[in-house]
This record gives structure tokens, sequence and C-alpha cells, in this order.
């Protein structure tokens, strides 16, 4: 969504590094051009204007024109700020200290109210609450069969006594569910209320009713990103005849330009709590304006990164297949597997990849990703018999033949997993007898084929010529000196003279990842 502005804004700031001390033009030219990024990304007038007043403010005082690198310490300005215009701080839902804590939700027809009901629901109850799902929507055609279906789905219980289709009273229901929850030990009760018009005076008025009928903890706006600052319009209609608590943001991954996100806590003093990303009931979380701002700014947001690994990856799990990867041999297709399914499980590629920082400049090849790529490793690997798995030496010909047509692929891609899966092995029982995974600073200083990542993608005869042990100088008597020093260090340093550790070299490719001496 914010692909636009963080380009916009990446453009702004290259054209600042490298400049020991900024002029005052130098800094109007950068408000101009941020100015421009915010207005081309739909956000609201008077968010801009305030916005771009307080960073050339503080962009003129003392803590630029006074620092060591003035260009970072202007990303700095902007990133603070655009934390305070998403509304400072991670705001968290407001328990109620006698359970159930009720939450009403409003919102605009078509802004994924009742999808989202069921997203909250399900966030609920994986913090370990018990949520019940209350259809008060009693308006729109289906919309109890589509909140029973959400529920089932997310794997939580709703209330639903009438059918809906224009039947029923959705005040009383809203206020006979409260009784539910306390009678069957529900603690949290969503209210899934009727998508509204903020013209329509019947059903705003419908939604006040309600909410003085369940005194709800918490009144979240739903509200589309993809409406830009037409949002700002609709939060302020809410507030003034409803009143809310919070933000929802729906649609966050969608191609709008991002001016709702950026617009809506600044304008109407309301914070964003949470942000939903995606259709799948999973794609839902808790908005935090540091991350959000980070990644507009292209630094990526390695914390969300963290928590959907923990989510995915199991601790005990994860500790074994370190030890696996360690040993190298004892690593084998089955272990490889399990990996790649528990990396589909925090979402797609592309999506984890934006995730981290520098990501940026490489967006158009991270959205070009082929994600069926892992769906046809995964075929391949699960056509092999589990002999096949642990020990892929014993595939021959004709077993790579039966594996390729029993996964719908080629012998050549067969062939080139097993390849890519045997190096990868070496590579790790390599680093395992150099002293193992832990400590080594990411395992990314010195994997050859990677990109970026150190290796610089050395071929194997140039990490063999690498493993050489190096000839002593061709000057007599600087060898001499050498072999001395050598005979020095080999009785001072405590190891025995003639030890393996005495004529070993350590390659090449490894080196990047010793600390500094």
């Amino acid at each position: 969504m914010f692909a636009t502005l963080s380009d916009r804004l990446a453009a702004t700031f290259k054209n600042l590094r490298g400049k020991g001390r900024l002029s005052e033009s130098d800094i109007d030219e950068t408000c101009r051009e941020i100015r421009i990024a915010l207005l081309e990304a739909d956000v609201a007038l008077p968010v801009v204007r305030g916005f771009v007043a307080r960073v050339k403010e503080r962009a003129l005082g003392a803590e630029v024109s006074q620092a060591l690198n003035p260009a970072q310490q202007v990303i700095k300005i902007v990133d603070d700020e655009l934390v305070a215009i998403l509304g400072g701080e991670t705001r968290r839902v407001r328990l109620a200290k006698n359970p159930p804590t009720v939450i009403m939700l409003l919102g605009l027809q078509g802004a994924g109210k009742t999808t989202l009901a069921g997203k909250l629901a399900l966030w609920f109850r994986e913090q370990g609450h018990a949520p019940l799902l209350v259809a008060a929507d009693l308006q729109r055609p289906n919309a109890v069969t589509q909140l029973q279906v959400v529920g089932e789905r997310a794997g939580v219980s709703v209330y639903a006594p009438q059918p809906g289709n224009g039947v029923g009273d959705p005040v009383r229901v809203s206020k006979e569910s409260i009784e539910h929850a306390k009678a069957k030990l529900f603690d949290v009760v969503i209210v899934d209320t009727a998508g509204r018009l903020a013209i329509d005076d019947e059903l705003m008025t419908q939604a006040a009713d309600i909410r003085a009928a369940v005194d709800p903890d918490e009144v979240l706006l739903v509200v589309d990103a993809m409406i830009g600052q037409d949002s700002v319009v609709t939060a302020q209609a809410f507030a003034e005849r409803v009143g809310f608590d919070g933000v929802v943001l729906t649609k966050l991954d969608g191609d709008a330009r991002g001016g709702a996100a950026l617009s809506i806590a600044s304008s109407t003093g309301r914070p964003v709590m949470f942000a939903s990303n995606g259709e799948k009931l999973e794609d839902f979380g808790v908005f935090h304006p540091e991350r959000m701002a980070s990644r507009i700014l292209g630094m990526g947001d390695v914390l969300t990164l963290i928590e959907q690994a923990e989510k995915a990856f199991d601790a005990d799990e994860s500790a074994a297949m370190a030890a696996k990867l360690t040993s190298g041999r004892d690593f084998t297709l089955d272990d490889f597997l399990k990996q790649m399914q528990a990396v589909r499980k925090m979402g797609s590629l592309s999506k984890l990849l934006g995730l981290l920082p520098g990501m940026g400049e490489m967006r158009e090849q991270i959205e070009n990703i082929d994600e069926g790529e892992l769906d046809r490793v995964s075929a391949i690997i699960q056509s092999m018999t589990p002999a096949e798995r642990n020990d892929p030496k014993i595939l021959n010909g004709s077993r790579r033949a039966r594996i390729a047509k029993g996964s719908g692929t080629q012998v050549a891609e067969v062939n080139g997993l097993v390849e890519r899966f045997g190096e990868a092995r070496k590579m790790m029982a390599s680093l395992g007898r150099m002293g193992g995974m832990g400590g080594m600073g990411g395992m990314g200083g010195g994997m050859p084929g990677m990109p970026g990542m150190g290796g610089h993608g050395k071929s194997a005869k140039q990490v063999k010529a690498a493993k050489k042990p190096k000839r002593g100088s061709g000057n007599p008597a600087k060898r001499i000196e050498e072999e001395r020093a050598a005979a020095l260090r080999r009785t001072s340093g405590g190891a025995a003279a003639g030890t393996a550790l005495d004529s070993f070299e350590l390659p090449a490719e490894f080196k990047d990842l010793l600390p500094p001496t």
C-alpha cells in the first residue's frame, strides 16, 4: 500500500546523502518533496501541512545543524513525525475488570466488518480468551449466516437468536448477548452491528441505542484503508453521532495509497488499534505506529517478522533442527520439508521479504516471486519414499523419473533440488566443524552463492583454491624470520608444537565470520 510513498521518500533522502552540511535551501527542497509525496499518497491536507511544518521546524534547528550526519538526522525527524501522526504509542485493548469485555464494531457498508469480527475473535482466542460473536447486523441479507460461517472458521461461538434479513431487533439481541456470555462464561463479547452510511439517521440512531444498551468497553470503527482521506469525513461523522475509542484498518494489502492510515489518527484524535492486511483470518494484528513508520521509510519490520516466526516455529523443534543443521549429516529432506512448511505458515514469501530492512529497492523482484515454487518442491519431496528422503544418494535415474512423474515436474527439477540440498548439507557440516551454528552472527557471513550475503557466489574451484595453505616468502631471510615468528607463537600461545592447529589455515570463505582482532 505504501509503495509509492516509500519510493518517493527514498528518492528524496538519497539526494541528501553525502552532504556534510545542509543549507536552508536543501531543507526547503526536502520538505517540498515530502509534501508532494504525502499529497500523492492521498493524505488529508491539514495533516500534510502540520507534518511538513513540524519537520521543517526541527530540521532547521540545532539537532540537524550540529549533527555529524545531517541526512540521517533528517530521516530520524521524519520517522519521529510519522510515528506521531500514526498515533504515537501502540494502543492496547482495555479489558473489563469484571468479564465479559464488550467490544462493539461500527463501520460503513462494505468495509469488511463481519470478516474483521471473525479475525478479532480469532486473535482473542489465540491470546487465551473465550470470545463470543454477536450477530447484531439484522439488516443486510445473509449477514447472520456469514457471521456464523466466519465464526466456525475461527473456532469461536456465535450468538444469533434472530435470522436477520430484516427480521429481529438488534438492540435487544445485543443486550441479551451480555447475559448469555455471563451464563456461558465467555470473557469477550464482540458485537457485529449493521454497516451503515454516515447520513443514514435511522441506522446511526440504532448504533447509538446499541451502545447505550451494552455499555461497551471499546467501540471500534472499522475503516476501509482504500478510501483514502474520505475516511476522515466518515470517522468524524461517527465520532459526532455515536462515538468510538479506536480504529481498525482493513485491506492494508490493497493497492491504495495509504492516506487513511496516515490521516485518521491525527485528524480524529483516536488511535489505530488493529490492522488487517489479507483475506485469511490470520492476516490481522495489533497496529504498531513505530513499525509502520519503519516500513514506510524502507527500514523493514523485523519485530513483526520475529513474532510471526515465533508463532510458526516450535521452540523445541527449532533447537533439535539447529543441532541437525550443525551436524549436517543428520539433516534430511524430511527436515527440510518441515522447515519449509513452517515458513509457509508465516505467510507469503513476498510479505515476509518485505519485512526485511533494505528490501524496498528490490520490491519489483519480490512482487514477482513465484510462490508456487515451494509447492513444487514440496510435491517432489512428498513423492519420494522415506528411504529416499533420508538418503538422496540412492536416487538413480529411474527413481528420479518416477519422482518427477509423481510430482508433476521435470527430471531436471528433481536433479536441481537434490543437488542444491546436497551442497547445503555439506556447507552446514563445514560450519558445524568450525564451531557450530551459534555465535556466527546470523549465518549470513559467508554462504557461497547467496546474493548479498558475503559469499560473493564463489565457485567450488575457488573455494578449494582458498583452502590451500599459503607458501612462505621467496626471500630466504624473510622466510627464516617468518618461521621464527611461527615457532614463537606456538610456544607462547600454549598450543603444542606440531599439532593440527599449527598448520590449519582458515578458508577465506569463512574469515569474515570471525570477530575483528
